[in-house]
């Protein structure tokens, strides 16, 4: 009997361990479930072996996954007239950090991971330590370290280490944008500022429609909050003292029209003059305790 060739049997693997991938996505698209499930995946160290040189195509196909699995829910978590089971984040986390372990070049699921690892998981350092895995690999690319910048500035409040990616970030892209907010994001009334052009850059680079839409929400909030910081500010040059309320920002016509939460909530401002959202910026969530002002 002929002995089988080392390639056919690494071709035989391949083709098995794509199977184990593209069969669930095969069978969505005939059926079109309801309810989309993320589902159960090999684990990646069974799945790195038998993929052999087609290693781009299984991460690429673990990314696919994720995005069809959240463009179901992020759609669903828009309509009030489902209600569907929680997102499963620490699946999507898991799968995505698979995939860069297959190709550690995949662009899309970087960019992706950063969207709900920060805003929706609030995994900081896990999305983090996954934007310095891919530095090491994707070394051209400014937004990864655009990102991390962002994410110790706004949500960790490390400066010194923001100031360090915000640099690199500069020195990649040659954008003065950027070696700028390495100097602005310090200031509290510029954090607002940086959370924009952050999410202005996020959405123009976005593919995915979903995620793209999300980003135009939070852009709209964002853009609405900053209004209220500058008739706020206005408001304290002219009569020396933060306004204590909305309703005092809105009665001395500094604001308007009146600003509109994208989320439902409604804007207030807390005692050190910050402003608030009783939304907290995401759909379907409880009401901050001053959310009735």
């Amino acid at each position: 009997m002929r002995p089988v060739s080392a390639p056919a049997v690494l071709l035989v693997a391949g083709l098995l361990a794509y199977g184990l991938l593209i069969g669930p996505f095969t069978s969505y698209m005939a059926n079109k479930p309801v309810e989309e499930k993320l589902g159960f995946v090999p684990s990646i160290k069974l799945i790195k072996p038998l993929s052999a040189d087609q290693k781009e195509l299984m991460g690429a196909s673990l990314v696919m996954k994720v995005l069809m699995y959240f463009g179901g829910a992020v759609g669903k978590s828009q309509d009030a007239r489902i209600i569907g089971e929680p997102v499963d984040l620490q699946g999507m986390s898991r799968l995505l950090h698979g995939a860069v372990q297959l190709d550690p070049y995949n662009m899309d699921a970087y960019y992706f991971a950063q969207g709900f690892l920060t805003w929706d998981a609030k995994q900081f350092k896990v999305a983090n330590e996954l934007l310095d895995y891919g530095m090491k690999y994707r070394t051209w690319d400014w937004y990864l370290p655009f990102f991390a910048g962002f994410n110790h500035a706004y949500f960790l409040k490390d400066y010194p280490k923001a100031a360090t990616y915000y640099q690199r970030a500069g020195e990649l892209s040659n954008n003065s944008l950027f070696i700028n907010l390495a100097g602005r994001y310090m200031q509290e009334a510029g954090r607002t500022d940086l959370a924009i052009a952050y999410l202005t850059a996020m959405e123009q680079n976005e593919k995915n429609p979903a995620l793209k839409k999300e980003y135009l929400i939070r852009l709209t909030a964002f853009r609405e909050v900053r209004r209220i910081e500058e008739a706020r500010d206005r408001f304290r040059q002219q009569r020396g003292v933060l306004p204590h309320s909305m309703e005092q920002l809105l009665q001395s016509d500094l604001l308007t029209p009146v600003p509109v939460d994208p989320y439902g909530g409604n804007f207030y401002l807390e005692a050190d003059g910050k402003v608030a959202s009783s939304s907290r910026f995401s759909f379907a969530r409880t009401g901050n305790p001053k959310g009735d002002k």
